[in-house]
């Protein structure tokens, strides 16, 4: 599942996720799943036909990455697996490493709802340039982080039911990654 909220030039995206990381060795070995939520640049495209024509729209580059993800063995609620990505390599779109806070394992979507009233926050912890972000985009998403974050517990919910973040039925047992994001 994908939920979209776009602004002007910039975006949240939220989907489930059901992620087996190929590399043993780092800690956190086994499946995990949950949601990933990241900002993104958004652009319009060019019109295909008339004025009535749809109107093209472009997901672009990630800027900032949460993921309140669990092991797939652990405890539903633990967000053991929870963290995020304050940063991108800009040319291959890889995040940076995984930061791991007090404050989003304590309480992920209060914290979650607190990053997405800070834009510039978020963007400046970034590294993005100036012009990233269209100046109504922060209260645009001021205004919009509790519909997010409830957006964000209706997805968790629904992975810790079954519903979503599943292993596919032609999953290669090497490496998996299931999701939109």
């Amino acid at each position: 599942m994908l939920q979209a909220f776009v602004f002007e030039k910039v975006g949240i995206v939220v989907g489930d996720l059901y992620f087996l990381d190929p590399n043993p060795g780092k800690g956190q070995e086994g499946p995990e799943h949950g949601v990933r939520l990241e900002l993104r640049a958004f652009d319009r495209g060019e019109l295909k036909g008339s004025i009535y024509s749809a109107t093209p729209i472009e997901v672009g580059q990630p800027i900032w990455r949460v993921d309140l993800l669990e092991s797939v063995d652990g405890k539903p609620g633990s967000y053991n697996r929870t963290h995020h990505h304050p940063t991108f390599n800009a040319s291959t779109w890889d995040p940076r490493p995984r930061e791991y806070l007090r404050g989003l394992s304590s309480d992920p979507l209060g914290w979650l709802g607190e990053q997405l009233a800070d834009l510039p926050g978020i963007l400046e912890r970034a590294g993005v340039p100036d012009g990233t972000a269209d100046s109504a985009d922060a209260a645009d998403l001021r205004e919009m982080a509790p519909v997010i974050v409830s957006t964000a517990k209706m997805m968790l919910d629904k992975v810790r039911s079954g519903q979503l973040g599943k292993l596919p039925d032609d999953a290669d047992p090497g490496s998996i990654r299931a999701g939109w994001l």
